[in-house]
């Protein structure tokens, strides 16, 4: 019934500006096809997230995006640092860190928060 159809991430946030700072500038998102005072939505390689205003924001313990980097994860965890993002560090079976990189064997990821304090996720699948 959904195998075949696209699913889209849906991030609630604290405060509008201080999310809209962080997805377009320190990310580099760039607003799509909705944006307005409570909801903008950014295309993200061929999906869609969408970052609304909610009471909610930032209670999830868990991770709410993941993106696929690959080969790219290093520089990207670079370029994030220098933006001035800091990365989660987390105790987790089976895994060790190289600075803010976890590594799981042959699988790599960091994670890191918005301004609304949701967890996102890069890893070099």
């Amino acid at each position: 019934m959904l195998s075949n159809k696209n699913a889209m991430a849906t991030i609630a946030v604290k405060d509008m500006p201080a999310a809209r700072a962080f997805y377009e500038g320190t990310l580099g998102f760039k607003p799509g096809g909705m944006a307005s005072a409570r909801v903008v939505s950014y295309r993200s390689g061929q999906s869609t997230m969408v970052v609304y205003l909610s009471d909610f924001a930032g209670t999830n313990k868990a991770t709410s995006a993941t993106w696929a980097v690959g080969a790219e994860l290093e520089a990207i965890v670079e370029r994030l640092q220098a933006a001035g993002v800091a990365f989660e560090h987390y105790d987790m079976p089976g895994a060790k860190r190289e600075g803010d990189i976890h590594v799981f064997g042959d699988f790599r990821g960091a994670w890191f928060k918005d301004p609304s304090g949701n967890i996102l996720h890069i890893n070099n699948a």
